[in-house]
């Protein structure tokens, strides 16, 4: 099989690394592949946002975790639902080595002046930044380490954007959780029968 398909179908959703921090010529790498990736326009609308500081990931995963309960508890989920969710997130965010933030800019897409044009820029923008996240996370499999896309930013980007300082125009899309690998994991997929359509 070619090696780049083999690539393809052996990467793995991780979600528990060893407390070995990831070496800066790898977030190099992972960073200027996520940014080879095909994007609209080529106006390239990625932003990356580098987090490797213990108190700067407690600071995210607390603030992202309190927004979580707030949006539970108005669902009206049970006490103890909430707490797990919340653990859980906090966890995944502390114990990560390395998270990269990847957010997307509409400051060099074009602009229209009616609503269903401009919504189908910024949806090419978002389509753009999740090609560059993908390209990240196969890159971080080539590299041996492992990864995670975490969609929890899109439920409170005012407080991401908040604790990290970011610029205004950055819209926060995915956390990417990335370290060495501490664990392995199987996957399976729905035959391509139940998801094509070849039109004659």
């Amino acid at each position: 099989m070619n090696e780049t398909i083999k690539l393809l179908l052996n990467r793995r959703s991780i979600r528990r690394y060893r407390p070995d921090p990831v070496p800066q010529d790898f977030i190099e790498q992972l960073l200027t592949a996520a940014s080879w990736a095909p994007s609209a326009h080529n106006r390239q609308p990625w932003r990356f946002a580098v987090i490797t500081r213990p108190q700067v990931r407690h600071n995210l995963a607390a603030a992202m975790g309190q927004q979580l309960r707030m949006d539970l508890k108005a669902d009206n989920a049970l006490p103890e639902l909430i707490e797990k969710d919340a653990s859980r997130s906090y966890q995944r965010i502390t114990q990560s080595p390395l998270l990269i933030l990847l957010c997307l800019t509409m400051a060099d897409m074009d602009s229209y002046p009616d609503a269903r044009r401009q919504q189908n820029e910024w949806l090419m923008a978002v389509q753009s930044a999740a090609m560059a996240g993908q390209n990240l996370l196969l890159a971080a499999h080539a590299l041996g380490l492992g990864a995670c896309w975490m969609c929890a930013p899109l439920f409170s980007p005012a407080i991401v954007c908040q604790v990290l300082a970011l610029p205004g125009d950055w819209q926060p899309q995915a956390l990417i959780t990335i370290g060495y690998p501490d664990e392995t994991r199987q996957k399976t997929r729905h035959p391509l029968a139940s998801r094509v359509l070849f039109v004659a």
